[in-house]
This record gives C-alpha cells, structure tokens and sequence, in this order.
C-alpha cells in the first residue's frame, strides 16, 4: 500500500511540473554581447594627425606592419597638406626592390615634382592603384584610402628601429611644422584652421617655385 502511495504521489508531481512548464512562456536566449572596439583616433601634434599606431620615416613617409614581413607604407598628414592637390602619383611596380630611403613615388603639381621616400626595405607587393586614379585619395586619407604601396621587408624588425615613435616622433613633428613656418613667413594663426589644425593644403599658400624645394627638404629627396 505504501509502495503504491509513493508511486502516486510521484506520478502526480511529474503531471503537475509537466502543466506548469507548459504554462510558463519560452524565455529567448540571452545574447552575447559583443564590445565595440575602441576607434583609434588620430592625435594631432603641432596642427598635423599622428596615429600613434604607426611608425614614421623622417621623410614624412609612414610604416604599418601587417604581419611579420607585410608592412603598408605611405605619407604622413604633414606630407598630404604640404603636397596639396596633386594631377597625378606615380609608384614603382609590384616586385620592384627598394632599400629604406629610396624614392618610391612621384608627385606632379603644376609642372613641378615631388620625391617621396619609402620607410622601409623590401619587395613591393602591392600597390594602391586607387591613389593612381586619383590622387586626391592621398591628400584627403593619407593613413586609410590613401595609403601608398606594400613591401615584404624580411628586416622589418631592423627597418622600424630606424623609424620614428612616441615622444621622438612628436617633437620631430613639432619642429617640422615650426620650421614650415618659418620658411613660409606665415603666422600659425594663417596656417591653422579651427581646433588648430592645419589647412588641408598648405600648398595653396605656396608659389609653386618654393613648392618644390620645400618638398625636396623636407621629404629628404
């Protein structure tokens, strides 16, 4: 008898939990919360951008490493404003090698041309051909879309010793800019837009005459 009474009692325990989860609504699973990566935001020394994620050549050109021997090179925000609205850029072709401080492209503003430099040593592997079609890519994006080309360095560890960083890398940036004003004869007042940063072409302030050696001293070509 007390057997039977057990098994009932267990029989309606299951019949009761079976009605109360038939009545209790489908709770959705929960979802997962993925964090937003933080935007790296340029910081701006003397008027002029300087991720800090980069490392730059004193010729104004930058290096990003994208794996071990992968590294995207192109100008730096001093580099785009001074060069202005450029006609056209031309780079070297893909397998080409180039040593560090080796000129690797060419810009073209009204009759006259620009060297740039590259930061690093390598095999080139890629290059932006979006900048070729249009130059204004560089001036208006010079760290994103208007990036320059891609070498396989096999010294990159070697090649970004040479390269500019941190601290070192603002005060370079900052005598750079002091030393832009000083060869235009502008106020900084003149050079700057609002917030204090420079205009997006400070070569428009520029007869295209000093244009030209403005560039070969500063672009170390």
């Amino acid at each position: 008898m007390t057997v039977l009474l057990v098994l009932a009692t267990f029989v309606i325990l299951l019949t009761l939990e079976y009605f109360m989860q038939g009545k209790q609504a489908p709770q959705p699973a929960a979802e997962a919360v993925v964090p937003k990566r933080p935007q790296m935001l340029p910081e701006f020394v003397a008027g002029f951008a300087l991720p800090e994620n980069l490392r730059y050549h004193p010729g104004h050109t930058w290096a990003l490493s994208e794996s071990p021997n992968l590294v995207r090179v192109g100008m730096d925000d001093f580099a785009a404003r001074l060069t202005g609205n450029v006609a056209k850029i031309t780079l070297p072709q893909r397998g080409q090698w180039v040593r560090q401080g080796q000129k690797v492209a060419t810009l073209f503003r009204n009759g006259a041309t620009a060297e740039m430099i590259s930061p690093m040593e390598g095999i080139v592997t890629d290059v932006n051909e979006a900048v070729q079609q249009n130059p204004e890519l560089a001036r208006r994006d010079p760290y994103g879309e208007g990036w320059l080309l891609k070498l396989n360095a096999p010294d990159a560890k070697l090649n970004f010793r040479n390269l500019l960083s941190g601290m070192v890398a603002r005060r370079w940036m900052e005598e750079a800019a002091a030393r832009l004003l000083l060869h235009m004869g502008t106020p900084a007042t003149a050079l700057a837009q609002d917030g204090g940063v420079a205009v997006e072409d400070v070569s428009g302030l520029l007869p295209d005459e000093k244009w030209a050696g403005l560039t070969q001293e500063f672009f170390l070509s």
